[in-house]
């Protein structure tokens, strides 16, 4: 059966999968199934929410990584990550999707990059070390609960600001406010 996507040689990188057929922006291009349950994270491991990680089977645990990647993710009713396409994708295209997309820490790959795109930030980076201006790039292509941490950080750094700015420091014993 062909799903529209097919594993193949990529020379330099190993094995990719490509696309066998067209897929149009925000179409589902592959479904993921958790192969596996982690108790920690590794080199192969998915995250799939805040504490839990997995192995995913079938060829979704295949799709190679890019800086400027043309699928996202977004979490099926099983907890396992679907690849969506953020872009068209033609007939023989490899699919790609940026592992920051997924997990918030990434610490396991080697320090340079294989992508090769013009946007390659030069290492595989995990969410939380992605620029702003990158995250936005990724709007609603996300695991949701990398923008909750996000937004629960910015929340707590908020609180901090207010209770900073509420604190009226008081004279010391040392200073004399009458003069």
């Amino acid at each position: 059966m062909n799903n529209g996507y097919e594993l193949q040689g990529t020379g330099s990188k190993g094995e990719g999968v490509f696309a066998t057929r067209f897929f149009q922006v925000g179409e589902t291009v592959m479904v993921g199934v958790i192969d596996l349950e982690l108790d920690h994270n590794h080199a192969h491991a998915s995250q799939v929410s805040e504490k839990r990680f997995v192995l995913h089977g079938g060829l979704t645990s295949k799709v190679n990584h890019s800086c400027d990647p043309n699928c996202g993710v977004r979490l099926n009713a099983s907890g396992a990550h679907d690849y969506l396409a953020r872009q068209p994708i033609t007939e023989g295209q490899e699919i790609t999707f940026d592992y920051a997309m997924r997990n918030y820490s990434v610490e396991h790959f080697a320090a340079h990059c294989q992508c090769g795109s013009s946007r390659c930030r030069g290492r595989i980076t995990g969410w939380k070390d992605l620029p702003a201006a990158r995250k936005a790039d990724y709007d609603g292509f996300v695991a949701p609960y990398l923008t909750d941490i996000d937004q629960r950080a910015s929340e707590q750094e908020a609180d901090k600001a207010t209770r900073n700015e509420s604190v009226v420091p008081q004279p010391t014993a040392q200073e004399d406010p009458g003069q």
